[in-house]
């Protein structure tokens, strides 16, 4: 879910430091209401992987805000007087009071995350400790506490360069320790994942920092806490700040932006290596092994980035028996009369077979969010439904590839003027494309929460160049014959 904390977001030392006046303006008109009425207390965790900055980030966070009103609470292994107690009772000794604000070092999330990394806990151990933290957190945001979450968030080829920086400057023992953390980086960033992924509530959201560039990670981190503390304060809730998975409030590019729409393939070369991919799904397909696994395939994209040419390419060379394509349209009034779902769990496949989706479950945070046919609260929460309907999917044996194909701007232009000019192609245009196109930029930030909220390690998005047909449909059916050959 850490596709866009992975690229590189930066900000230049002159444009933060022309920033940074209306940082600590806005920091403080959002902070100094609250201490003076005193309607409720904020709670500002901060987790994540090592070397990374968070301590340099909340010492920045301090010198801005009134730090009267601020207290750092760091919290490392139990001592012998909270040995004695219940895990949470430390956090619960060290609550502030309303109008106040506790930056939390060593989280709830801590102990379990190192649990999970370390072994010494099982997955269902796992989930149950999720589920509590749940709970506590849903509590203390009924008793007006704002909760928000951030996960500080480094590749680690760069956690590796800062760690041999800071070796001279620390003792041995900690970095050791910091070492350690560095070999189960893998194991941390999935853990940290779903830890993300289960636990973004709209009443205690996280939001990821990419912190590869330190002046970008503050801006973001102080823009974000700026923002939520007078949104509670205005509207009471924090919600509207729940969607993305890395921390809005900045210019920022997602996996989606960033998608290289050069990418060409020539005539010659598009067709050697479409019959050789049509040849190894062929085979694959017809493997023994099949049978103990399902297909699911997902095609989402823009209007007119050519979903349903790479699909004809995909089901050309499988047995029309062992495969169905589902065109996904608005509900309709049966489906409307239960949960959004419903339509797709009638439409999984059995083992040995193939679904092929032409959009899908995600309409539901793309085209029911930006429409408004779907409440604020009903689409962010799907982006949770969605991770948990695939991983039962995944669990079960299935294989789930999906795809977004992206074509530029113009590009959806020429193709739409294709298409009128077009005998045979009128069908493909109408009215709701055009009216779609005017929310092009709406769209683009839904779809890039949609791939940071949902793309993960059991089934992650393929981002594909659609701007030359012949190029996406290659790159398609590639990713399914290496998937594919994988799982069998």
């Amino acid at each position: 879910m850490f596709e866009s904390a992975r690229l590189p977001q930066k900000m230049n030392k002159k444009t933060f430091k022309k920033l940074e006046p209306e940082l600590r303006e806005a920091l403080l008109s959002a902070q100094l209401p609250v201490v003076e009425n005193k309607n409720f207390s904020t709670l500002i965790l901060v987790d994540g992987l090592d070397g990374a900055g968070k301590g340099e980030a909340v010492a920045r966070l301090y010198g801005w805000m009134d730090a009267r009103h601020l207290v750092c609470n760091a919290y490392g292994e139990p001592m012998d007087e909270a040995r004695l107690r219940p895990p949470l009772w430390r956090y619960w000794r060290d609550l502030p009071a309303r109008g106040e604000t506790a930056i939390v070092f060593g989280s709830w999330y801590q102990s379990v995350l190192r649990d999970w990394i370390y072994k010494k806990i099982d997955e269902d151990a796992f989930e149950k400790a999720l589920v509590r933290i749940r709970r506590f957190e849903e509590m203390l945001s009924n008793e007006d506490v704002l909760i928000l979450k951030f996960w500080f968030y480094l590749p680690k080829d760069v956690q590796e360069d800062r760690l041999k920086k800071i070796e001279k400057k620390r003792a041995a023992r900690h970095v050791l320790a910091d070492w350690a953390a560095l070999k189960h980086h893998k194991k941390a960033s999935e853990a940290g994942e779903k830890i993300v992924l289960e636990t973004s509530k709209g009443y205690a959201p996280w939001f990821v920092i990419p912190s590869q560039d330190p002046e970008y990670r503050d801006a973001a981190l102080a823009q974000t806490v700026a923002a939520a503390m007078k949104l509670k304060f205005d509207d009471g809730e924090p919600h509207s700040l729940a969607a993305p998975a890395v921390v809005g409030g900045l210019k920022r590019e997602t996996a989606v932006d960033t998608i290289d729409l050069s990418a060409r393939l020539d005539k010659a070369e598009y067709e050697d290596l479409r019959d050789k991919y049509q040849k190894v799904l062929s085979d694959l397909s017809d493997r023994k092994a099949m049978s103990k696994t399902g297909v699911v395939l997902v095609f989402q994209g823009n209007d007119a980035a050519g979903k349903g040419g790479a699909i004809r390419r995909v089901i050309r060379p499988l047995d029309p028996r062992i495969y169905k394509v589902h065109p996904i349209s608005a509900p309709s009034d049966e489906e409307k009369a239960r949960p959004y779902l419903w339509r797709f769990w009638r439409r999984v496949p059995r083992k040995g077979h193939f679904a092929i989706f032409d959009r899908s479950w995600y309409e539901r945070v793309l085209v029911e969010r930006v429409e408004g046919f779907a409440g604020h609260d009903d689409w962010l929460r799907a982006y949770n439904e969605i991770n948990e309907f695939e991983q039962e999917l995944t669990d079960f044996g299935y294989m789930i590839c999906k795809f977004w194909l992206a074509i530029s701007e113009e590009e959806q232009l020429r193709r739409f003027k294709a298409r009128e000019d077009t005998a045979y192609k009128q069908h493909k245009i109408t009215d709701e494309d055009w009216r779609n196109r005017l929310k092009w930029d709406q769209y683009a930030i839904a779809a890039g929460d949609m791939v940071d909220r949902t793309s993960t390690h059991y089934a992650p998005w393929t981002m594909v160049s659609a701007e030359n047909k012949k190029h996406a449909r290659i790159e398609v059916l590639r990713t399914i014959c290496d998937r594919l050959e994988d799982r069998l």
